[in-house]
């Protein structure tokens, strides 16, 4: 199995990190009786990073099923093996893209993205040598690609341990709900928080945990 390098530099499988995380977490009373409802944390590195990018991008604004479905005949259009890559993309007319139902703004950052991998501005192999606030720099110089979307790529395709997105709402809801908060918390409140709970550095699997109470 790969391993994985979190934001503090240590090396080790994805599972050995993600028990030992949540061993960790579940000093937290309320984290704990989470964790033994719903189980064992799910998060694992994903390798398609170009194609991922792609989906962020597409499902901006839209429904799930909607944006399903453009990405599927976004695939199928610009594959080149089983995924598109960055040269397939940009081989795309405009006219192309549109047709399949994506605007031409939407149109734009996918060359812009894609531009950014063609010419080296982003270089995948070399991630693994980067800061969680590295590549976030990076990903964020995409057009159409804010923080909250970089941070979510550590954590769902990177697999980075210790990113806390305090922007998202589904985490200010989790937050609310098991921690019996009056109100929604702001980003910076959340900042507050975790630091009395000391989440670190396994904030993601913390994250992981709060959205998942949201559904049980």
């Amino acid at each position: 199995m790969a391993k994985i390098v979190t934001s503090l530099g240590s090396g080790a499988t994805p599972d050995q990190m993600i028990i030992k995380g949540t061993k960790f977490l579940r000093k937290d009373p309320v984290l704990k009786k989470i964790i033994d409802k719903v189980g064992p944390c799910q998060l694992s590195p994903k390798k398609d990073y170009f194609f991922i990018l792609c989906d962020s991008i597409i499902s901006q604004q839209l429904s799930v099923k909607v944006s399903n479905v453009i990405l599927e005949r976004f695939r199928k259009h610009c594959k080149k093996g089983k995924y598109p890559t960055a040269a397939s993309v940009l081989a795309c007319k405009d006219e192309e893209l549109r047709a399949l139902g994506l605007s031409y703004q939407k149109i734009t950052y996918l060359k812009d993205l894609a531009m950014h991998f063609q010419t080296k501005k982003i270089v995948p192999k070399k991630f693994h040598n980067l800061t969680d606030e590295e590549i976030i720099t990076e990903l964020v110089e995409v057009k159409g690609i804010g923080r909250w979307t970089a941070e979510m790529f550590l954590i769902f395709s990177l697999c980075r341990l210790d990113v806390w997105p305090v922007d998202d709402l589904g985490i200010k809801k989790g937050v609310q709900k098991v921690y019996g908060l009056k109100t929604l918390p702001t980003g910076k409140e959340l900042l507050l928080f975790e630091q009395k709970k000391s989440w670190r550095p396994y904030r993601s699997i913390a994250s992981w945990y709060l959205w998942r109470s949201l559904s049980e």
